[in-house]
């Protein structure tokens, strides 16, 4: 008697930074048929500002799969292409646009969304750094399936981890690896894991980091201040600015010494907050490479009493 092998569904991956890069390699590795990878277009990057393909669109090709890369989902066009796939179901990991209601019907079972944090907490661009800037205690990843709202889905599978001391870099490489193992959880056996209806009272939105939000605000409590700083890490990198530069802070330690805000209160760099202060010990001045307090202070002296509010 012969035994036959389930079918592997038909799928679209849809997905564009490295957030997204685990759950394709995953797709790929258990053997799904991706009939098409949907990536946002090459953007100039570098000195050059040469045209750069994404992080997803760099792995699809090295997996020879076929990519597409369309600037909108909107037109005709696009979601006739899209339609004639034919899919069982399109993974979605920050992507980046729109799905018209037309996309979000195509595949069988709807469009599938990696998103990186426990919903209805934190809908929207940026789930991992608010979680971290609102001192949150843990954070995760919810399988979800896509509807015309953001992020309002009905929730399929979840799973949670402890933010703890860990940057929004750390973080999100974590999530992306666990939102990878889900999907492929998930897809295995989608009955096992019946949809839940979100509870829109409990919904908060993680709207997207702007670059000037990174300046840090001393006026703050130290552990405030610490959130931003693990938050905006790697970017768009906390910052103050001092006798014209600009100077991130990669990594700092709450002390108990006290001042008013935003002072510099010792020759070791120790800068008062609202409520105790923060030490920098991985700082790094516009255009040069990152130092240890130690290294820093043999070449820059922020002069004692120093405001840098």
């Amino acid at each position: 008697m012969t035994v036959e092998t389930p079918t592997k569904l038909r799928l679209a991956f849809m997905g564009t930074p490295d957030f997204a890069v685990p759950a394709l390699r995953a797709l790929h590795a258990a053997g799904y048929e991706i009939a098409a990878v949907y990536s946002q277009p090459p953007r100039r990057a570098g000195r050059g500002k040469k045209l750069t393909p994404s992080p997803v669109q760099k792995v699809a090709e090295e997996l020879g799969l076929e990519v597409r890369v369309p600037v909108s989902l909107k037109s005709e066009e696009a979601q006739a292409e899209f339609a004639a796939l034919y899919l069982d179901a399109a993974v979605v990991a920050a992507y980046g646009l729109i799905f018209p209601q037309a996309i979000l019907d195509a595949p069988k079972m709807g469009c599938l969304n990696i998103h990186g944090s426990l919903l209805p907490r934190w809908r929207g661009a940026a789930p991992v750094q608010r979680a971290i800037l609102a001192g949150d205690q843990e954070t995760g990843i919810t399988i979800m399936q896509m509807e015309a709202g953001l992020d309002t889905g009905p929730m399929l599978l979840k799973c949670s981890t402890p933010i703890a001391e860990k940057t929004a870099g750390e973080l999100t490489e974590e999530l992306a690896q666990t939102g990878a193992d889900l999907m492929v959880q998930y897809l295995a056996s989608p009955e096992d894991y019946p949809p839940e209806i979100q509870d829109d009272a409990l919904a908060t939105y993680a709207k997207k980091i702007t670059k000037e939000e990174a300046r840090v605000n001393f006026g703050q409590s130290a552990a405030a201040v610490l959130h931003q700083i693990r938050a905006y890490n790697p970017a768009p990198g906390a910052f103050f600015e001092f006798g014209g530069d600009r100077y991130r802070i990669h990594a700092a330690e709450v002390t108990q010494a006290s001042g008013s805000a935003g002072t510099v209160l010792d020759d070791d760099m120790t800068i008062a907050c609202s409520d105790g202060a923060v030490k920098p010990t991985l700082i790094q001045k516009a255009g040069r490479p990152k130092l240890t307090l130690a290294e820093f202070l043999n070449g820059t002296q922020i002069p004692v009493g120093t405001s840098l509010q």
